[in-house]
């Protein structure tokens, strides 16, 4: 392979990618995407890989910035990759991401929707209630690592403060660094996950799941302990797989958190899937009812459904909603979910979602609308084997873009449907991470 070219080269930004580094052309016309710099700018760049098809560079000085460029908050952007647009105006980076939609809409699905949707947004900072710190013990350094991946991901950042994190758990991160570097077993803490609920009397606010991949001391568990009562938290430990989370302290903690428009009190267990940030998800929700417009004698289906966050608010204006997921631990909190807020009217099954559904039971009385909010591979699979005949309309709430785009191209292209509006929720600001919602309306 050809040796990278270490002189610092000029370069003009003509756009942005996905991840949020800036595209510039090389003398050579060879397209080079530049960490750090923003469309309009001319920037003194160094190479840092090479691609047959584009170079990779990270900007070593601005020599003419953009109007849009601000200086970042965090004094780790550009090290931590837990942020790719710090740099950039929080009003032209949700702008950025509707382009994304935009471009992979017509690039991928060859489709366009009748409406753009104005973009949801909220609070900039502090706003993250789930996520995963990595831990590393740096024995060259004497000292403990907490934090996300560098944008380098062989590395942990030093991180002293985040401040996309609510801000409870973003201040304790150098005495997270701290306790764990005071633990015997520092060298086994490989992770530390962090999740968010409700504060309330009966509740634990925040809880932390240590991963350990050796079994704690007495002395070690007592530290974990001191340092929950401390500052509050609630203390999980995990020696194995997800099955083997357990609480520390206090003895049976409980995290909850309330979707107050609709009544609803959703409990969960510290690894479950939940909407990072609790703003926007209740504007995702408000906006995926409006969408579907579903009507009170409606049976509903929800896939991908979780722990109802979508279903439950569903059940209050429908005669019926049916949300399925694939994982069973999912499916029973729920269920259990429906029952704490007495919503009898919302049914869930665990099923496969890549295996044909048209003899499931609960399939047969058929549909009228359907929701959906698949992972990042999206759900051509069950589309393709889902009877969408009956439906009215169906929303689909997005994590990728690319992803929907594909689908989209399949429902509007392939199945005759309509794409009647689509647009972006900024759930991850200051990242380049892209979430949608788009809504489809029957031929």
């Amino acid at each position: 392979m050809a040796r990278l070219d270490p002189t610092p080269f000029q370069a003009d930004i003509i756009d942005l990618i996905h991840d949020g580094r800036g595209v510039a052309r090389r003398d050579n016309g060879k397209t080079v995407f530049i960490a750090g710099a923003l469309p309009g700018e001319q920037v003194l760049a160094k190479q840092v890989g090479r691609n047959r098809n584009f170079d990779e560079a990270v900007t070593l000085e601005v020599l003419q910035a953009s109007p849009d460029r601000v200086v970042p908050r965090c004094p780790h952007f550009g090290t931590c990759g837990g942020c790719a647009l710090q740099h950039l105006d929080q009003s032209r980076q949700i702008l950025a991401k509707q382009q994304v939609l935009h471009d992979n809409l017509q690039r991928i699905g060859h489709v366009a929707p009748a409406t753009l949707l104005p973009p949801l947004t909220d609070a900039a900072w502090g706003y993250r209630r789930k996520g995963r710190f990595s831990v590393r013990r740096v024995d060259k350094k004497d000292k403990t690592l907490v934090g996300f991946r560098e944008t380098d991901p062989r590395f942990v950042a030093d991180l002293s403060i985040c401040h996309t994190v609510i801000r409870q758990i973003g201040d304790a991160i150098t005495a997270l660094a701290t306790l764990v570097d005071g633990l015997q077993a520092r060298h086994a803490i490989p992770q530390i996950e962090f999740i968010a609920g409700d504060a309330a009397p009966d509740y634990s606010g925040i809880a932390f799941v240590f991963r350990h991949l050796q079994p704690l001391g007495e002395g070690d568990l007592a530290a974990l302990v001191a340092f929950g009562q401390a500052h509050g938290f609630a203390i999980f430990l995990q020696p194995g797989g997800v099955e083997s989370v357990h609480a520390l302290w206090p003895e049976a903690p409980k995290l909850a958190f309330r979707l107050a428009p609709w009544n609803i009190e959703m409990q969960f267990r510290p690894l479950d899937f939940i909407q990072v940030n609790a703003g926007i998800n209740e504007k995702m929700i408000a906006r995926a009812l409006e969408l579907l417009a579903p009507q009170p004698e409606d049976r509903v289906l929800d896939l991908f459904c979780g722990l109802g966050n979508f279903t439950l608010p569903l059940a209050r204006v429908v005669r019926e909603v049916v949300g399925v997921e694939g994982e069973a631990g999912l499916v029973a909190r729920a269920r259990d979910n429906a029952a704490h807020n007495a919503l009898a009217n919302a049914k869930f099954h665990a099923a496969d979602l890549a295996q044909d559904l048209r003899n499931e039971p609960w399939m047969r009385a058929g549909f009228d609308r359907l929701l959906l909010d698949p992972p990042r591979s999206g759900a051509d699979v069950v589309l393709k084997q889902l009877p969408l005949k009956g439906l009215k309309r169906i929303v689909y709430v997005s994590c990728h873009p690319a992803s929907l785009a594909r689908d989209a191209g399949y429902l509007v292209n392939e199945r005759g449907w309509k794409l009647q509006a689509a647009g972006v929720m900024d759930m991850f600001p200051q990242t380049a991470h892209v979430e949608s919602i788009a809504m489809f309306e029957a031929p």
